[in-house]
């Protein structure tokens, strides 16, 4: 499903609710081969402060979702998805702006994340925000076996990244 440009306007991201995982649920098993369960959602939910979750409306439905663990001065992306019919439209990088720009309303120095050494998309995404590939966890994805590329974006608070920020936002 492509979103036509007055329908891209109607694009909302606001806090994931309980009442949100059904359809965060529906993107989940589509984006992954081992999808997160209910309980492992609700479990995040219940963390409060520590975590911070988003999901992204496009016309009025969930199209994708994402989370942000924190931990000290820095910010793990725990997870972040965009429903396949509604991939390749900037929802993504509307998401991991969301995420990025609360990391930094947190006073976060650096984030992180793990991917999917055989997820592209995933990391040219990431490489576009400044993610910089640090090292690889092996067997990571135990299902699969396959590796996970540790990526960081490092110095958030920076102007020069701040300024990379604003310039993404401005685009998507």
């Amino acid at each position: 499903m492509t979103l036509n440009p007055a329908r891209l306007a109607e694009i909302l991201i606001e806090p994931m609710h309980k009442r949100h995982l059904p359809a965060v649920l529906r993107i989940e098993h589509r984006a992954h081969p081992k999808p997160w369960t209910l309980g492992v959602f609700t479990s995040e939910l219940a963390q409060g402060g520590s975590r911070y979750y988003v999901v992204c409306r496009a016309g009025g439905k969930i199209a994708g979702y994402g989370g942000l663990m924190f931990v000290a001065d820095e910010a793990h992306v725990t997870n972040l998805a965009v429903a396949p019919p509604m991939r390749r439209q900037h929802l993504g990088t509307r998401l991991l702006m969301h995420l990025a720009q609360e990391s930094t309303r947190r006073h976060c120095v650096a984030m992180t994340l793990e991917v999917r050494m055989s997820n592209v998309a995933a990391q040219q995404l990431y490489h576009k925000f400044g993610f910089v590939s640090a090292g690889v966890r092996r067997n990571y994805y135990a299902e699969t076996g396959e590796d996970a590329l540790i990526m960081w974006l490092y110095e958030l608070l920076s102007d020069n990244v701040q300024e990379r920020l604003r310039s993404l936002g401005a685009a998507a």
